[in-house]
């Protein structure tokens, strides 16, 4: 009661903070576009891409293709809920049991995201360091190759654990913890695999790096970049054999500074760079953005993983201090709303200044969908489960689903999806770009996301708040109230938002994967006397005439 009662006092003094910063330096922080000169667009017919850069056409198929069997395993664990019994006369408990079948859901949440955000590195790479040096594109493909096995490989040792066929918790089998089931071969390769990535971005940048201010994008881009299998591989100190306490505490160092901390840094790098290229904002102004990121996020966000903590055995510090900052999380979060409109702004201002048609406008568009979700998913969902009062009743129920699915699909969801249009969008020639699906695939992925948390997931957790608070937290998750009429009504009412996500924003993406590696666009000239290839240049920016 004490500490909750303090974060949300110090909550209300943050956002008053924050407005009063904006109020006062607002001219100075955040978004904004060049106010003088005119942007030409390159049209994606002009612009030849490197080796490395074609080969992210494949990493953006199977970044498809992992994110459709994704969702259909997340319709699979829904049915389960809904009807345990079969499915539509179909035994489904046999052929994929319920725990194999979240597991995996769980598993290629991880996958597809961030395979899409190597292939996005790579993508923009090149363009950071004005040219590729030889043999890229073979370490792309090598990268790929590892990728793809080490999905495949994970997936088939969690089905053999789950099924009996090898023992759980040893370095074949599954290793049982949420978000971190595969196997520790796998993981210790996924992040050999990530470290391989990092080795790809400094061969690339290493000339840039080295003439450039460690303070300047390139560096930023690079440092952001080795914290992911940095990170990541802090995950290994969580092994089976140690205490609760010990493995929750390392693992969660996965769950949340590697997921909503160090990925969120890079892609807040990766976006302001885009819009370098494009020359739609100053490289001043991004710096400015990168830099507030790291203060905001990294005040509220690393201590805030303490809020995991609260019933693992950790100390009270744990408690108090994870209570205070996972409520200041959501001041960032706030910010970045308020940004958004500055974004959209941004935008659609290149609409109608170019000379020249922006060619990016779905990518932006899934971008301000981040900035929604980010405070939706991540902040007010989020908010609503970490207050020690409220995640006493509530951990590991309903609520703590409806955060995760609006957080982990709104936020880096959206954002893998947005950078794999923004590389595509180069990727397939101009009269080829289907700009229709570009749009349902958008508006049925936000449409079927919000129906989903609105309809089954926030209802449901919050009669489920209410059982355990009214009768008993054991009550609450046993499955005589798990299976209660209501509860059934609202796991169906989900059905028509999941057809809508899936069918209706899922496969046309898969669609435009397709038609990025049947094109996969044209190949700039190498260099005989380097070796090297010319990065292409996505713009013009030019003074404007004066016509007076």
């Amino acid at each position: 009661m004490l500490w909750s009662v303090a974060s949300l006092i110090a909550l209300l003094v943050g956002i008053g903070a924050l407005f009063g910063a904006v109020g006062r330096w607002g001219g100075h922080l955040g978004w904004r576009g060049r106010q003088a000169e005119a942007i030409e667009f390159r049209s994606p017919d002009q612009v030849a891409l490197t080796p490395a850069q074609r080969v992210t056409a494949y990493f953006f198929l199977v970044v498809a293709l992992l994110f459709l069997a994704q969702v259909l395993l997340g319709g699979a664990t829904e049915h389960h809920r809904a009807d345990l019994t079969s499915f539509f006369g179909l035994n489904l408990a046999e052929l994929l049991p319920f725990n194999l079948a979240r597991t995996w859901h769980l598993q290629l949440s991880l996958f597809w995201v961030v395979a899409a955000f190597l292939a996005a590195g790579i993508f923009l790479a090149p363009l950071m360091a004005g040219a590729e040096p030889r043999g890229q594109g073979k370490l792309a493909w090598t990268l790929l190759a590892a990728l793809a096995v080490v999905a495949s490989g994970s997936l088939i040792a969690e089905g053999l654990s789950i099924h009996g066929l090898v023992r759980p918790g040893d370095f074949w089998g599954s290793q049982q913890f949420e978000w971190l089931d595969l196997p520790r071969v796998w993981q210790i390769l996924l992040a050999s695999g990530m470290a391989l990535w990092a080795v790809v971005m400094w061969r690339m940048l290493r000339t840039t790096l080295a003439r450039d201010s460690r303070g300047n994008l390139p560096w930023l881009f690079f440092l952001s970049g080795l914290a992911i299998p940095g990170v990541y591989a802090v995950g290994l100190l969580a092994r089976p054999g140690d205490t609760f306490t010990v493995t929750d505490f390392w693992r969660f160092w996965v769950v949340h500074l590697w997921v909503e901390d160090f990925l969120e840094l890079f892609t807040t790098v990766m976006v302001a760079y885009m819009f370098v290229q494009l020359g739609v904002v100053r490289e001043r102004v991004a710096l400015v953005v990168i830099y507030l990121d790291i203060i905001l996020y990294s005040a509220g966000g690393v201590i805030g993983t303490m809020h995991h903590l609260y019933f693992s055995g950790t100390p009270v510090e744990h408690l108090a201090l994870g209570a205070f900052f996972s409520a200041m999380e959501v001041v960032p979060l706030t910010f970045l709303t308020v940004e958004a409109w500055s974004f959209v702004q941004l935008g659609a201002r290149q609409h109608l200044e170019s000379r020249t048609p922006f060619p990016h406008r779905w990518a932006v568009m899934f971008l301000v969908a981040v900035g929604f979700w980010n405070f939706l998913g991540a902040g007010v969902f989020g908010f609503l489960i970490n207050l020690p009062i409220v995640s006493y009743y509530e951990i590991g129920t309903g609520l703590t689903a409806n955060h995760a699915h609006g957080s982990m699909m709104g936020v880096y969801g959206m954002l893998a999806i947005a950078l794999g249009l923004f590389a595509l969008r180069y990727l397939i020639p101009a009269g080829r770009w289907p700009e229709k699906w570009a749009r349902v695939s958008f508006w049925s992925l936000n449409i079927g996301l919000a129906w989903m948390c609105f309809a089954t997931l926030l209802p449901l957790g919050l009669l489920q708040l209410h059982e355990s608070v009214a009768s008993g937290y054991f009550e609450a998750r046993s499955l005589g109230y798990l299976t209660g009429r209501t509860n059934t009504l609202l796991e169906w009412l989900r059905l028509p938002g999941d057809a809508v996500f899936i069918v209706g924003g899922v496969l046309p993406f898969c669609w435009i994967a397709w038609l990025g590696v049947r094109h996969r666009g044209r190949r700039a000239a190498t260099d005989p006397a380097t070796g090297l290839t010319p990065a292409p240049r996505l713009s013009d920016v030019r003074e404007p005439v004066d016509t007076a």
